[in-house]
C-alpha cells in the first residue's frame, strides 16, 4: 500500500506489532541515541517517543530498521520485486521500433502517473511561522558524545540547480548552531554540492527547502543513487505507485510534499562557511570537522501536531544498513543493464556500503574479473567503493562465510589481486589524501590456463543427488 504520510505509516507499524511507544520522559541528547543503538543491534522495533525533554513533539525513530519494515515503506513484499519493476522499465526504455513502441504505450501513461502532482495546500502548511522561525523546540537530538552539536539526521534536502532549474533532492546531515541556522553537509560528490558550486559561480544565493517526515517512500528516495536527470520525487511516485503531492514554499521559489511533519525554508550564501562537526557517523568513527556551508532559515511552516523523525548512525548494524539493502536489491538489474556478466552483488553490512563488494559473474574468459572490478570503478557511486571480491557464478555472495571460503581457496595473491587509485567517499579517514586513494579487487574465481594457471583446478565437494534425496526422504527413520 502506498501510505500518505508518516502517521499512516505509523499507525500500520502499530497495527503489525512493529512499534513500541515509550511514555516516560527521555533526553534527546544521548539517551535517545543509546535506546535505539540497543534497539538496532538487537533487532528491535520502531519506536515513538512520546515525551522528549524540551520539546512537545514526539519523536519516531527505527521505523526502517528491519526487513520487514523496510518493505513495509516501500509498499512491497520483496524489495526484489521493485527490482522487477526497474528492469521492466528499463526494457520498455530499450523498446526499438513501431511495435515496441506501441506495446509500451500503457507503460508510458503509468510513468505518467507518477509524476509529482502539484496542489495549492496541505497539512504542513497547518502553521507557518514567518516572523520569527525557530528550531528551539524541534527535537534534534546529540546522538554522540564527541559531535559538534545535535545533528538533523533524516533530512530531505531540496535545491534546484541554479543554471538547468533541475530539481534534487538528497539526504544530507546538518548540525544545528542555533535556532536560525545549520550547516549543511554536501559532499564534493553530491548534486546539492554540485548546485551550490552553480550559485557561488554566479555569486548568488541558493535557496534550500528542508522537508523532515512525510510518507516512508519519499524519506528513502531522498537516499537512493539515481542517475542524472532523474527526479528523487517521481522516483518516490514511482514506488508508491502514486504521485508525491507537493506544495510551493512562503518564502523561497521551491516545492516540497505537501504531506511533511516540517519544511524548513532558507538559503545558502555561498561565501558564507562554517566548521560543521565531528559527527559520530556510519563509518563507526567520528568524521572529523570540516568547513561547510551554512544554511540560514527563514520560514518553518509544520503540521499542528508534527512527529519529528530522526535515525541514528554508527558501529553497524543500524538502521541505515537495512536502506542500504534496499538499494542493493532495487538497483541491481540497473547495474546489470551496465554490466551484462553480474548475476549478484552483495555490499556487506561491515563494509558500510562504499567499503566492500561481493560479486557474483557468469566468468567466460580469462581476465574477466578484472574487466568487472574496472566497470564498477567507472560506475556512478561504485566508484567509491575501496574492495571488490569477484566470484564465480554459482557462489551465494549473501553468504559471507561461503565468500570467505571461496576467498581463501582461491586467489592466488600476487596473480589474482588488482591494485589501482580513484575517488574514495568524503568520509574514508584511511586514505593520505581526503577523497582519494588507492583500491584493490580481489578475483576469487576459478581459474584455468589462460588466467596463468597451468595446473588442474579440483571440483567442489558435493553429495550425489541421488543419495540426497534418499536421505531427505528417510530422515525421520533415523530418528531425527
Amino acid at each position: 500500500m502506498a501510505y500518505r504520510n508518516l502517521k499512516e505509516f505509523i499507525s500500520d507499524l502499530e497495527e503489525k506489532g512493529q512499534l513500541h511507544r515509550v511514555t516516560v520522559e527521555v533526553d534527546r541528547n544521548l539517551e535517545l541515541a543509546q535506546i535505539v543503538d540497543v534497539l538496532s543491534k538487537s533487532g528491535g522495533p520502531a519506536v515513538l517517543f512520546e515525551n522528549v525533554k524540551g520539546s512537545p513533539y514526539p519523536v519516531l525513530m527505527n521505523a526502517f530498521g528491519s526487513d520487514k519494515r523496510m518493505c513495509m515503506a516501500l509498499g512491497t513484499g520483496s524489495l526484489s520485486d521493485i527490482g522487477d519493476r526497474v528492469e521492466a522499465l528499463m526494457e520498455m526504455e530499450m523498446s526499438e521500433g513501431i511495435i515496441g513502441k506501441l506495446k509500451a504505450l500503457p507503460k508510458l501513461k503509468a510513468l505518467a502517473d507518477y509524476m509529482p502532482k502539484r496542489v495549492k495546500s496541505g497539512p504542513v502548511k497547518e502553521v507557518i511561522e514567518r516572523e520569527n522561525p525557530s528550531l528551539k523546540d524541534v527535537p534534534v537530538l546529540k546522538t554522540w558524545p564527541g559531535d559538534g552539536g545535535p545533528f538533523i539526521t533524516l533530512p530531505l534536502v531540496f535545491t534546484k540547480d541554479p543554471v538547468t532549474g533541475e530539481r534534487n533532492t538528497g539526504m544530507y546531515r546538518m548540525q544545528v548552531y542555533d535556532d536560525r541556522t545549520t550547516g549543511m553537509h554536501w559532499h564534493l560528490h553530491k548534486h546539492g554540492a554540485k548546485h551550490f558550486r552553480e550559485a557561488r559561480k554566479l555569486g548568488t544565493r541558493l535557496e534550500v527547502a528542508v522537508a523532515l517526515g512525510g510518507d516512508p517512500a519519499t524519506i528513502y528516495s531522498a537516499t537512493a543513487p539515481l542517475p542524472d536527470g532523474v527526479d528523487e520525487m517521481f522516483f518516490a511516485g514511482f514506488l508508491r505507485k502514486k504521485p508525491v503531492e507537493l506544495v510551493k514554499c512562503e518564502t523561497v521559489d521551491l516545492e516540497v510534499p505537501a504531506q511533511a511533519e516540517f519544511i524548513l525554508e532558507g538559503y545558502v550564501d555561498p561565501t558564507e562557511m562554517r566548521s560543521e562537526g565531528p559527527f559520530g557517523d556510519h563509518t563507526g568513527y567520528y568524521s572529523l570537522a570540516d568547513d561547510y556551508p551554512v544554511f540560514n532559515i527563514t520560514c518553518i511552516t509544520r503540521r499542528r501536531e508534527p512527529i519529528y523523525p530522526a535515525t541514528v548512525v554508527g558501529k553497524p548494524p543500524m538502521e541505515d544498513c537495512f536502506m542500504a539493502k534496499a538499494t542493493e536489491r532495487i538497483f541491481l538489474p540497473m547495474l546489470k543493464r551496465i554490466v551484462p556478466e553480474i548475476v549478484d552483488i552483495n555490499l556487506p553490512i561491515e563494509g558500510i556500503f562504499h567499503n566492500l563488494a561481493f560479486v557474483s559473474i557468469d566468468k567466460r574468459y580469462p581476465g574477466q574479473a578484472f574487466k568487472i572490478m574496472n566497470t564498477l570503478w567507472g560506475t556512478g557511486q561504485m566508484m567509491f567503493t575501496k574492495i571488490i571480491v569477484v566470484l564465480d557464478a554459482q557462489v551465494n555472495v549473501q553468504d559471507t562465510s561461503e565468500v570467505l571460503w571461496r576467498l581463501g581457496n582461491n586467489v592466488d595473491p600476487s596473480r589474482d589481486i588488482l591494485f589501482t587509485r580513484g575517488p574514495l567517499d568524503v568520509l574514508d579517514h584511511s586514505s593520505p589524501m581526503p577523497n582519494f586513494g588507492s583500491k584493490f579487487g580481489i578475483d576469487a574465481t576459478r581459474k584455468g590456463i589462460g588466467d596463468g594457471h597451468p595446473r588442474e583446478w579440483p571440483d567442489d565437494i558435493d553429495m550425489d543427488e541421488k543419495v540426497v534425496r534418499l536421505v531427505e526422504q528417510r530422515w525421520k527413520e533415523y530418528g531425527f
